[in-house]
């Protein structure tokens, strides 16, 4: 990046999924892989199982909503205005029964480029569980 990187509001590359919807605000692309930022809308129901990243920090900012995170020794209720920070290696999951909004930093992830590769996959692809491992892997994301 050369430049300043403005966008606005509704903006930004988008996948909307069954369980939420992502405004890309930040491409990892844009920081040689260093950060990405995103802009997501849980919908109600939203559960996102338990995984790790091996070289990934997660910054999580809630907005809007009660979203519960999942680790083995606790499960922490965030509310608008909460940050929570999740370091490599430790495994976490997602929960926000109600639905809500928050913004999260990852750094040293390629979370965009992920899901662009989501986009771009078959309901065969997701059906195949060593395609899918092989593709989280690929992004830093280990489920267990």
């Amino acid at each position: 990046m050369t430049a300043q990187e403005i966008i606005r509001n509704g903006k930004g590359v988008n996948y909307n999924y069954s369980q939420d919807h992502c405004f890309i605000k930040l491409s990892s692309r844009a920081t040689n892989g260093e950060l990405c930022f995103v802009e997501d809308t849980l919908k109600p129901g939203f559960f996102l199982g338990r995984h790790h990243h091996k070289i990934m920090t997660e910054v999580f900012y809630i907005l809007e909503g009660e979203v519960e995170l999942i680790f083995d020794n606790e499960t922490v209720v965030c509310h608008p205005g909460d940050t929570i920070t999740v370091p490599p290696n430790v495994w976490h999951a997602a929960s926000c029964k109600a639905g809500g909004k928050m913004l999260t930093i990852f750094k040293n992830g390629r979370f965009d480029q992920y899901l662009e590769k989501l986009s771009q996959m078959s309901d065969s692809d997701f059906e195949d569980a060593n395609l899918m491992a092989a593709v989280s892997a690929e992004f830093d994301i280990y489920e267990g």
